[in-house]
């Protein structure tokens, strides 16, 4: 299953005022996107974006989980801004959770191709919300129309990357990190495709210093995961989120949740959790024919709100010349 960046939850909303406030201010931002932003002043861009993308994607089919991984990444930090592009030791792309990220060259390739027709026009976090949602439609996925209209941010600091959601994170911590970017429980969001060795390796060895492996993970897949992370490996070793289709949008992670089968340990704690098993189970319990239809139909709907959160719009922020670097 393609999964975005680092966790798939479908969770209960808070019922606080300040959530609710969150998530008022979201929707009204959203409503100064719309789709179809570049249709006179570059409208060619979805169509560049589009063809750079399916480059990539033919070369190597898992491009397409990190650029979505990369989308969920920037937007958690700064809003949907393209803060996650820039470039610089200091820079919110350098932060521990942002280590693994992929999918640079497919944004700089495209607003490299957009600027020489459209100079000054499409926002790098535009470029990269479009991507993300062609990478999708690329993986057998469903599209949806992206509304566009963002700006890009001035600020890209990697100390600002501690509220993205972190693999050792319980539901609870989950759920409010979702929360207070106005997201639900419904907002069903896929994780990267891809982790690494590093943010796993704990629970094959030494779980809460035990000495011994986390007993939640299926005993058979435990073997599996020690073959490719080996104690004292290469900790930066990629492996797939998935174990049966990373490269498929599809819903076999939730059947890996259920069945003990969870990389990540935040993603399996989802089983544990009474509102997050029920959602799980509900996409896991059915065939693929039922049960891609609703997840095909909520998906987009999710990417469409999460791809709002905290946007630049009208004259806030800028437009990039270069993606990775500030005007």
């Amino acid at each position: 299953m393609l999964e975005v960046g680092v966790y798939i939850v479908c969770m209960k909303m808070a019922a606080t005022l300040g959530s609710l406030m969150i998530l008022v201010m979201t929707l009204g931002v959203q409503a100064q996107l719309k789709t179809g932003f570049y249709s006179t002043t570059c409208p060619s861009a979805e169509a560049i974006i589009r063809s750079t993308v399916v480059s990539y994607f033919n070369k190597d089919p898992t491009i397409a989980p990190g650029l979505l991984r990369l989308h969920f990444h920037d937007c958690f930090v700064q809003g949907c801004d393209g803060s996650i592009l820039i470039a610089g030791s200091s820079a919110e792309k350098n932060a521990l959770p942002n280590l693994g990220l992929r999918g640079f060259e497919v944004i700089d390739d495209a607003k490299s191709q957009i600027e020489a027709t459209c100079p000054g026009v499409v926002s790098c976090a535009d470029i990269l919300a479009l991507a993300a949602r062609d990478a999708v439609d690329l993986s057998d996925g469903p599209s949806w129309p992206v509304p566009t209209g963002r700006r890009d941010g001035k600020i890209s600091l990697s100390s600002q990357a501690s509220n993205l959601p972190s693999p050792l994170d319980p539901v609870s911590i989950q759920r409010q990190k979702f929360a207070a970017k106005g997201l639900d429980d419904h907002d069903l969001v896929t994780l990267v495709g891809q982790t690494d060795c590093t943010f796993f390796s704990y629970r094959l060895y030494n779980y809460t210093t035990s000495g011994r492996a986390d007993p939640t993970i299926n005993v058979g897949f435990l073997a599996q995961l020690q073959a490719l992370c080996p104690k004292g490996g290469d900790g930066l070793r990629r492996v797939g989120l998935d174990k049966d289709s990373s490269a498929k949008f599809d819903v076999s992670f939730f059947k890996n949740v259920r069945d003990g089968n969870g990389v990540l340990e935040s993603d399996q704690r989802l089983w544990e959790d009474s509102a997050t098993q029920r959602v799980v189970q509900n996409y896991a319990g059915n065939i693929r024919g039922l049960l891609g239809l609703r997840f095909d139909f909520e998906f987009p709907k999710a990417m469409i709100k999460l791809s709002s959160i905290e946007v630049k719009t009208g004259v806030d922020g800028e437009i990039r010349k270069v993606c990775s670097k500030f005007n």
